[in-house]
This record gives C-alpha cells, structure tokens and sequence, in this order.
C-alpha cells in the first residue's frame, strides 16, 4: 500500500508541476514558449481546464501526502533501524584519570580555591 501511495505521489507531483508551467501568468507561462500549445490543444476554455487540473492535483497531493506521514509514522521505526546499520560508538579515551584515594577526596589544595 505504501509503495503505491508513493507512485500515486510522484505521478501527482509531475502533473501538478506540469499543469502550473502551462498556466498563462503575468510572463506568459511556458505556453507562450511553445507556442501556444495548451490553448491549442484544450481549446478556449483552456485556463479554465487547467485551473481545474490544479485545482484537483493540488487536493490530490495533499491528501496523499497526509497519508505517507502516517503510514511513516505508524511503522515506528526510523531508516537506520530499519536497515539494521550499527551505530557509531564514541572512542574509548586512551588516558585515565589518576584514582583519588579515601584521604585525599575530601581534601582541597590551594591551587583549586582560586
């Protein structure tokens, strides 16, 4: 189910980039870079179909991408869990510290009240 959320997402994706780029705006949009070939091809009514293809692609992402957040939420495991990749350890410290005897722990020098 996951993996054909995914394609349904990145099929939408394509089309809403697509359908945004036909659009006429203020620069004319790609349409006026190819000659106008989405007037051509929807007709009159062009800006209208396209207004409403984005319109749909636009709701169609969002609710595909509501819903690859809880799926990816509900499998409660992250990527490097998944993929069993072992985590990396800090260095072990090659010099250790002096062990302080019983008499000397509750003793300071002068060096230390400054």
């Amino acid at each position: 189910m996951y993996h054909i959320l995914l394609a349904i997402h990145i099929i939408t994706c394509i089309f809403l980039i697509s359908t945004i780029l036909l659009q006429a705006g203020r620069g004319g949009g790609l349409t006026d870079s190819f000659g106008g070939g989405a007037q051509s091809l929807l007709g009159s009514q062009a800006p209208a179909v396209l207004k409403k293809a984005t319109e749909i692609s636009a709701i169609v992402f969002l609710v595909v991408s509501l819903l690859l957040a809880m799926f990816t939420a509900r499998r409660g495991k992250s990527l490097f869990q998944q993929m069993n990749v072992p985590m990396a350890r800090p260095a072990a410290s090659t010099t250790q510290a002096a062990p302080v005897s019983a008499g000397q722990a509750g003793q300071s020098s002068a060096a230390d009240v400054k």
